[in-house]
């Protein structure tokens, strides 16, 4: 890792983690994943049935094997199907919306919305969602908006087995349910990467799972 003073838009992920933590903190539907390791929250019933329902359809028309910077879906390590939705469909505009307002961050620093689906064996091995600043590709991502800051991901079903969001170095297990909205901070509160938010989509053991996620950058995404 880079050093301390080194660590690429460092300033402003402290300023962004206390800002969100600070609004999430203070939320009555919020709650806190007690773990000192990692900052993670958990929103109850964010999406309606129907949202999910419709979401799950959405995700069925743009979902493509998954791919990683370095490495293509044969590797295994990520073996879902996933794609970004349509930013300007109502409901995503909406729901994207409603997100940027719950954490209290600029839309414009915010990905498009990407859906996930995994069938019986599929998974996400443990990684961690911010950029490695010393791979090349950063060089690009820099100029697209920075380094991740939040993530927020929403379970959209019930599988029947497996299937869990794995945060290792936490120790924590949490078990799709629909509509839950979970947000974590990639950084620590000193704006370092967090290391300990490695987590992982595990296998699905039976049916299938579908997960929205929003990404956002210390600056306007491109």
């Amino acid at each position: 890792m880079a050093t301390t003073e080194t660590i690429p838009d460092k300033d402003a992920l402290r300023r962004l983690g206390e800002t969100v933590r600070n609004r999430l903190t203070g939320h009555p539907r919020v709650y806190k994943v007690p773990t000192d390791k990692a900052e993670i929250f958990a929103v109850g019933d964010f999406l309606s049935a129907e949202e999910c329902a419709r979401f799950i359809r959405m995700t069925d028309t743009v979902a493509r094997p998954s791919s990683l910077y370095d490495q293509d879906y044969s590797t295994g390590f990520r073996t879902s199907y996933s794609g970004d939705l349509d930013a300007h469909d109502p409901l995503v505009k909406s729901v994207s919306r409603r997100i940027d307002d719950l954490l209290g961050i600029n839309p414009i620093c915010g990905e498009t919305i990407q859906a996930q689906r995994y069938y019986p064996g599929q998974q996400f091995q443990a990684h961690n969602d911010w950029f490695y600043t010393d791979q090349d590709y950063w060089k690009g991502e820099r100029k697209r908006g920075g380094q991740r800051s939040w993530t927020a991901m929403a379970f959209l079903n019930t599988v029947e087995a497996g299937g869990e969001t794995h945060f290792v170095e936490v120790g924590a297990k949490i078990e799709p349910k629909p509509g839950v909205l979970l947000i974590w901070n990639n950084a620590l509160p000193d704006g370092s990467p967090n290391e300990n938010t490695l987590h992982a989509g595990t296998p699905v053991e039976a049916g299938v799972k579908y997960v929205l996620t929003k990404w956002y950058r210390t600056r306007k995404w491109t």
